[in-house]
């Protein structure tokens, strides 16, 4: 059976994240111009990236979640909602009755938490469309990777020439790159790596409201050079 780290571990990460309301926003602001119709979701957990999807032009969102303990959470969650179906499978599982029936396909916090990245992603190639997009959002550096990491599930912290070549190696070529989120770099230094903390509802309130939008306004003038996290958009040629 597929490998992905402590899911429930995994699940308090996710109820915490709950709270970066501004966090999430901001990367579907990167992902959205790449957006198709048809969109896979991976590893949706309880649906907080869900529900900013439901608010773009996609037509039908495509919930993967494997945790039986999260899944529930998310099936109750968009019950009502047409345009979201929910699978409770890993993709592995299900890939092969839906060739190049994506045109996106996105992965938000969730492939370092996959063991066989490679595999994961050889799945993904297969079930999206031509000139469709993979878009994957994980953290950085390989640096910052502490206990903290460990303990929720991350295999792994990508460094780009790594991440590049993971997905090169699936058979998408690269559209961009680039890190993401500097602050929270040098904070995870200290918080996670220095002094071996965790994530809370409040420290992650208060990074949500008062570090994210500053740090969205200057990284949307100015590349980072490093970052907390990873942002690619690869491209199914």
């Amino acid at each position: 059976m597929r490998n992905i780290g402590n899911l429930s571990y995994f699940g308090k990460d996710l109820e915490d994240m709950a709270f970066a309301k501004n966090y999430h926003k901001w990367i579907l602001e990167r992902f959205e111009p790449y957006l198709g119709d048809i969109v896979a979701e991976i590893g949706a957990g309880t649906g907080n990236f869900t529900s900013l999807l439901i608010n773009t032009e996609i037509k039908r969102i495509c919930a993967f979640e494997p945790s039986d303990n999260m899944y529930p959470l998310l099936k109750n969650r968009f019950q009502e909602k047409k345009e979201v179906v929910t699978i409770n499978a890993f993709l592995y599982e299900k890939y092969q009755k839906f060739p190049e029936f994506f045109d996106t396909v996105l992965y938000v916090d969730v492939l370092e938490h996959i063991e066989s990245d490679e595999e994961e992603l050889r799945y993904v190639y297969e079930i999206t469309k031509k000139n469709g997009f993979i878009l994957i959002f994980v953290p950085a550096l390989p640096l910052l990777y502490s206990e903290f990491d460990k303990k929720i599930g991350h295999f792994r912290r990508y460094s780009q020439k790594k991440l590049i070549e993971v997905v090169k190696k699936s058979g998408f070529s690269i559209e961009n790159i680039g890190y993401f989120d500097i602050a929270g770099a040098i904070l995870w230094y200290i918080v996670f790596v220095l002094f071996g903390k965790t994530t809370s509802k409040t420290n992650v309130s208060l990074y949500d409201k008062f570090i994210v939008p500053p740090m969205r306004f200057l990284e949307n003038i100015i590349k980072p050079p490093i970052g907390k996290n990873l942002l690619l958009v690869g491209k199914k040629i």
